[in-house]
Parts: structure tokens; C-alpha cells; sequence
């Protein structure tokens, strides 16, 4: 066996493609790789995805369809060949634009201009002779068609031979059609039928003029399709400040590795992904989570590769480098998100694979109707029609309306802190009708707080919250742990704790600087009068909260409530789904009073409570009858939930199995990244639907008026020049469309 066969899917670049039909061929001879499973060739980023068979044989495949392909390394994939060769590629085509542009200007000008103002006609035929004019027209055609515009040929006719013919082998009969014709009527018009001795050098050179104009335009405009990848890999550091024997040394980014320390100044790039270990300071992690404002940082918290340091200086330990950090796993999931393909482009392949076939098919029908039954000079006719049925089809707008909208949309969702791991999750989220959320962590904090501290008349909030604070500090519990950090929150000084008891289940005695403390469950402190209490433990309820109590001296002073609260925007996001025309559900293993009182807080549709863990996956069935369900968690225990789901939606503050198993990641803790992937979901999947539109009709319409469909009841033909603008356009407009989804605005419930 190969040592080189892949045990994972692979990615391959991929040159020469230029329209579906190249596509459908490169994937079937990838297919045919012995040992390939499945193999996915992408238009727009110009790359194949392959699962199985081995590096050469890969190769080969790809040469014998009559294209190149490349590996390049992954962590430098779009740093050094991905989307930068588009600008090469527009650097060349703007260099044979203006070559073929000069030449056919004249051309254009002197050839349409006599047919038009006979006056100039007779000065220019007074000028030079025709035959002369001819043959000029020749040398300027010939250039035109074999120097700029000798890719289409060198592409167009082997595939022709092979009997695999795509866009390039229609450009290359149409343009070389009328100029043979023009050649033989300027050399040999004795081989012609009388009144059908005309050129059309004119129209050759304009075809292939206005298609590389078109390439042009769609390299620069397929260029800026990947730009937010492009940000994404400007944002790593190219160097960092590393400690090595007791100095600072600046190092490549390539030589950290982990465990090394390394210091970061006031507006530094954070090198790789590791944690403050000494100083503090504030960093913007926009580029990661969407969230404007800097996040304080202090020793113990992690710093992420790519974000900025905006204030403090301080040292951090790496633990992740090179393609082990955030920035690289994001890059890498915008990377297969934009490779792959949704269920929609299965219909589109299966149709563009014979389109360009069925084109030059018409284009032979058109000329043979014309040539039996159309008006003389019936052969003229004929070929002008031809030509122009060939120009006109546009295969590679059919090819890039779905994947050119993938990269954009996916790159802005990227930008907005949400990451799509599967590019079919575009077209899924779209169609889904309920958002059902784990309670703890996602609609919540996920950490108890100190939300209620109810008072006896006789005793003061900072009194009582300093004394039960010192007991609790004695504590582990992580109760104890919330009331704690509320009074160092509120700057209180904690007291001496002396005699700490602590009763299993029940609650905990002490004496704080010689008063006596007690907290429990009013079951512990029941000797007490809770009478006082009566109202407040009622509607705490009600509430789904349970109280513990505090007494000091043996007297009841406060009713203390330590909740997991729910997140500030939680409620926004509730209220935002519901205007979005969805349904909201939370799924909990709390008991059923706390669970519904949190969904009435937050205005939540369905509630399913006391859900074990093992339970999540058919809760998750029984809410399908509303309708396909997207479930958004972020703990191990959601996992198998996550991946049940039509659409899982990870939190990426959470846990690494959640993140695997879910289609889409939130990079923040913000619930808004739910809205953020809705809108990009909606916004792209209508853009995919204007593109193919756009593709399908642009087609069905105008190759009929370009055979010459509207002549009998019109008298209108379509000039292949015509054509070729429309054509070139075409493409333009499909690649352009897709840029809109770059304008998409986050989501500010």
C-alpha cells in the first residue's frame, strides 16, 4: 500500500478551471482514483477536496483532465498560493486586455464605421485598397486571437479533442469560426459562394477582447471574494519576544514553541495562543469574537494568537503554536466551509455537465437551419448565428452562482465571530424552524451569583454580607464561592473566622470575630422565626429560586439567594428569534419551577425540564414535529445533542467536544452569534438564489434569441459581439452579486 494514501480528506489546488464543465470533469476524474471515496471540487476557490487515494495518483488524475494541481503546505495555504493568485491573475489578464484592446480598437472602429457612414467607407476605400485593408485587418486579428487570446485555444481545443469540451472550447470555436472564414474569404474567395465573401475579423477580435475583459473584472472581483480569509492570516504575528537563557530574544513566529515565555509591549500582536503569567493588561479580541470593546486581562487568563495587546505590558506561557492555535483551526474551518458544497449545487452539476455539450450541438443545429432554410446569404447567416450561440452560453456564471456566495458569506459570518464548520449548514439553518438552548452556560453565566440578600429590619447589608462571606470563605462550596466574591466585589473587609463547623447538607456554623454565624436551609435554622420571611420565600419561589438563610447571635438577619443568572443578552436574543418568525425552547435538567421561571423571564416558548443528559437526543426528536431544530449548548453532555440536531450551534467559550460536534460555532459567549448566523444564513442563501437566477435565465433566454429565434417574427439577430459582452457581463454579475454579502450587519438585539 502507498505510504502517501490519506487517511483524511485532503485539499488541492487546482489551475486552469474556468466554468462548471471543468468542474464536473475534474471531479469524475478524481472519482476514478482507486482508493478515492469521494472528491469535491470547488469553482470559486478553485480547490479540490479529496477523501482517499494518494498524492501522485491524485496529480495525475487532475493532469489527465487537463489541468494543474498543487499541494501546498496548510498552515501557508493562503498566506502564499490560495486566493493571492487571483491578483496574478489579474495582473496578466489586464496586460493581454490592453494588448488586445489597442489592436481591436481600430479594427473595431474603421470596420463598424464604414458600415455604418458609407461617406467614410468611400474616403477609406479611396485611402488604401481593400485587399490591403484586409490583410491589415488579418495581422491585427491573428495577434489578437494568438497571443492574448491564445489560452482559449490552448485550453479550449485539446479538451475539444478529448471530447470533454468546456468554456474555453467555446470561445475558441466561436472567435476561430469567424476568423477562418474571414482568412479564407481574404485568401482563397474563389472557395466561396458569390455574396457570401465577407470578413468578420472584427467580430473574432471583440469576442476574445471582451472576454478577457470579463476574466479581468472576475479575477479582481474573485480576489476580493477571499478577503476576509485574508485578514484572518494578516492578523498573525510574523514575530514574537521570546525568553531565552534570561533575554529577550525576537524570534519567527515558526521557532515558538510550546511552554516558551514571551513578552508582549502596549500595541503588540499576541504571538500564539497562551496564558498571562505575569502583568495585566486589556486586549482586543475583535478579531475573534466580533466584540468591540477590549477584555481585561490579568495573570491566569488566556490570550489568544492575532489579538491585540492595547494598553499593559505582560509575559505569557505558549501552549498552543503554529496550526494548534485558535486563529489557525479558525482559518481552517472558513477554509472547509468555503470548500465544500451545499445540497443545492448537486442539481447545478448534474445540469452544467451537459451544458457545454448540448451548447455546441445547438450551435451546429443553428447553422444547418440557417444554411437550408434561411434567406440568403444563408451560409452568412448561418455562421453569424453560430457564433453567436457559442459566445453567448456562459458555463462558468452557472459555476461560480452558488460557491462564490459560500466564500463571501462564510468569510463575513467569520468576521461577525461565527464560524460555519460545514458549508451545508448555510442552506440548513435557513430552513430551521425552532431554536431549543441548554439552560446552564449558554442561556446563563453558568456560574452561581449573589442575586438576592434580603434583610431582617435590624441588621445592614454590608454587615451581614461581611460576616456570612468570612464563614463561606472557610467553605467549598460553590455557593459559598458567589457570596464570597460579592463582598470583595462590594470592598469588604472580611472578619477573623473562629469554631467553623460545617453540618453535611445542611450548613455551616462559626464565629466571626466573636459573633456567632450560622448559614443554612430553613430546615437547619427551623428553631427560628421565619415569620418575617414568609412573603419574600413565597415569591422566591415562584421565582424557581430557593433561599439559604443567615443568622447571626441567633437571630434570623437575611435571606440569601446565590442563582445562576441568565445573560445579559439572553433575553434580546429570545425576543430577536421570535421577530426572525422562530419558535425557542429550552432544554434543562434543572427541576421544572426553576426551569420555567427562567423561560418566563426570557419569554421562551417550550420548556423541557429534569432532562438527563442521556435524554437531551430524544427531547430533541420529540421538538422536531415543530419543525427542523437548531440546538445551541456548549458543554460535553450536549454533544450527543449537537450532533443530533438538524443544526448544532457550539458556544465557543465551551467545551472542545461541543465545538467538535457542532456545524456552526459561536467564537464569544454572546447569544447574538445565534442571530449573526441566522441573518448570514438567510442573507446568503438569497443570494445563491439570485445568482442562479440570474445563471439559469441569462441562458434560457438569450442562446434562443442568439440561434436566431426572434428573426422570423422580428427580423432581430444578435451580433456575436453582443454576445460576447453579454457573456463576459455575465460573469461579472454573478461574482459581483456575491460581494453584497460583505455589507451584511451584525445583529445588535
Amino acid at each position: 500500500m502507498n505510504e502517501h494514501v490519506h487517511t483524511k480528506p485532503v485539499s488541492i489546488d487546482i489551475e486552469g478551471m474556468t466554468c462548471a464543465s471543468c468542474v464536473a470533469r475534474v471531479e469524475k476524474s478524481l472519482l476514478k482514483v482507486p482508493g478515492v471515496t469521494s472528491a469535491s471540487v470547488n469553482l470559486a476557490t478553485e480547490r479540490a477536496t479529496v477523501s482517499g487515494g494518494d498524492d501522485a495518483a491524485l496529480l495525475a488524475a487532475i493532469a489527465k483532465a487537463g489541468y494543474k494541481g498543487s499541494k501546498t503546505p496548510e498552515m501557508h495555504h493562503h498566506a502564499h498560493g490560495g486566493h493571492q493568485h487571483h491578483d496574478e491573475d489579474a495582473a496578466i489578464l489586464r496586460r493581454d486586455t490592453l494588448i488586445a484592446g489597442v489592436l481591436t480598437l481600430p479594427l473595431f472602429v474603421l470596420e463598424m464605421l464604414g458600415h455604418l457612414y458609407m461617406p467614410f467607407h468611400m474616403w477609406l476605400m479611396s485611402v488604401v485598397s481593400m485587399d490591403v485593408l484586409w490583410t491589415a485587418y488579418f495581422i491585427a486579428a491573428s495577434i489578437v486571437l494568438f497571443v492574448p487570446g491564445w489560452r482559449f485555444f490552448k485550453i479550449g481545443i485539446p479538451a475539444l479533442i478529448r471530447g470533454a469540451p468546456e468554456m474555453n472550447s467555446l470561445v475558441a470555436l466561436g472567435s476561430g469560426a469567424a476568423y477562418l472564414y474571414s482568412v479564407v474569404a481574404t485568401f482563397a474567395p474563389q472557395l466561396l459562394p458569390e455574396g457570401t465573401r465577407y470578413i468578420y475579423y472584427e467580430a473574432a477580435a471583440v469576442i476574445v477582447t471582451l472576454i478577457l475583459v470579463g476574466r479581468w473584472l472576475e479575477a479582481l472581483a474573485k480576489g476580493r471574494t477571499g478577503e476576509a480569509i485574508q485578514r484572518l492570516v494578516r492578523e498573525q504575528a510574523k514575530t514574537a519576544r521570546v525568553q531565552r537563557d534570561g533575554k529577550a530574544v525576537e524570534v519567527a513566529i515558526e521557532q515558538v514553541v510550546a511552554g516558551d515565555i514571551i513578552l508582549v509591549r502596549p500595541g503588540e500582536k499576541i504571538a500564539v495562543d497562551g496564558e498571562i503569567v505575569d502583568g495585566a493588561s486589556h486586549i482586543d479580541e475583535s478579531m475573534i469574537s466580533g466584540e468591540p470593546l477590549p477584555v481585561s486581562k490579568s495573570v491566569g487568563a488566556d490570550v489568544i494568537g492575532g489579538t491585540l495587546n492595547t494598553s499593559g505590558s505582560f509575559s505569557f506561557r505558549a501552549t498552543k503554536v503554529g496550526g494548534d492555535t485558535m486563529l489557525a483551526q479558525i482559518i481552517r474551518m472558513v477554509e472547509e466551509a468555503q470548500g465544500g458544497k451545499l445540497p443545492i449545487q448537486g442539481v447545478v452539476d448534474q445540469i452544467t455537465a451537459w451544458f457545454v455539450p448540448a451548447v455546441i450541438a445547438l450551435a451546429v443545429a443553428t447553422f444547418a437551419v440557417w444554411a437550408i432554410w434561411g434567406p440568403d446569404p444563408a451560409y452568412t447567416f448561418g455562421l453569424v448565428n453560430a457564433v453567436a450561440v457559442l459566445i453567448i452560453a456562459c458555463p462558468c456564471a452557472m459555476g461560480l452562482a452558488t460557491p462564490t456566495s459560500i466564500m463571501v458569506g462564510t468569510g463575513r459570518a467569520a468576521e461577525l465571530g461565527v464560524l460555519f464548520r460545514k458549508s451545508e449548514a448555510l442552506q440548513q439553518l435557513r430552513d430551521v424552524k425552532v431554536v431549543a438552548f441548554d439552560k446552564t452556560g449558554t442561556l446563563t453565566q453558568g456560574k452561581p451569583t449573589l442575586t438576592d440578600l434580603i434583610l431582617d429590619d435590624d441588621f445592614e447589608h454590608d454587615e451581614v454580607l461581611a460576616l456570612v462571606a468570612a464563614v463561606e470563605a472557610k467553605s467549598e462550596h460553590p455557593i459559598g464561592d458567589a457570596i464570597v466574591a460579592a463582598a470583595e466585589k462590594a470592598g469588604l473587609t472580611l472578619g477573623a473566622v473562629t469554631d467553623f463547623q460545617a453540618v453535611s447538607g445542611h450548613g455551616v456554623t462559626a464565629r466571626v470575630d466573636s459573633r456567632l454565624v450560622s448559614i443554612g436551609s430553613q430546615r437547619h435554622l427551623g428553631h427560628l422565626d421565619f415569620s418575617d420571611f414568609a412573603e419574600a420565600i413565597d415569591r422566591l419561589a415562584d421565582e424557581g429560586k430557593t433561599p439559604v438563610f443567615a443568622a447571626i447571635d441567633d437571630k434570623l438577619a437575611a435571606a440569601i439567594v446565590v442563582a445562576d443568572t441568565v445573560k445579559p443578552s439572553s433575553k434580546a436574543v429570545i425576543a430577536a428569534l421570535h421577530a426572525m418568525g422562530l419558535k425557542t425552547a429550552m432544554i434543562s435538567g434543572d427541576n421544572r419551577r426553576t426551569a420555567q421561571a427562567i423561560a418566563r423571564q426570557l419569554g421562551i416558548d417550550e420548556v423541557r425540564a429534569e432532562v438527563l443528559p442521556a435524554d437531551k437526543v430524544a427531547t430533541l426528536k420529540g421538538l422536531r414535529q415543530l419543525g427542523p431544530v437548531a440546538y445551541v449548548g456548549d458543554g460535553i453532555n450536549d454533544a450527543p445533542a449537537l450532533a443530533e440536531a438538524d443544526i448544532g450551534i457550539a458556544v465557543g467559550t465551551g467545551t472542545d467536544a461541543a465545538i467538535e460536534s457542532a456545524d456552526v460555532v459561536m467564537l464569544g459567549g454572546d447569544l447574538k452569534g445565534v442571530l449573526n448566523a441566522l441573518t448570514v444564513s438567510r442573507a446568503t442563501m438569497g443570494n445563491i438564489w439570485q445568482n442562479l437566477f440570474w445563471a439559469f435565465g441569462y441562458n434560457v433566454l438569450l442562446i434562443p434569441v442568439a440561434a436566431g429565434a426572434l428573426f422570423p417574427a422580428f427580423g432581430i439577430l444578435l451580433n456575436p459581439m453582443i454576445g460576447a459582452g453579454a457573456m463576459a457581463l455575465s460573469s461579472v454579475f454573478v461574482v459581483g452579486n456575491a460581494q453584497r454579502l460583505r455589507a451584511v450587519k451584525g445583529v445588535t438585539p
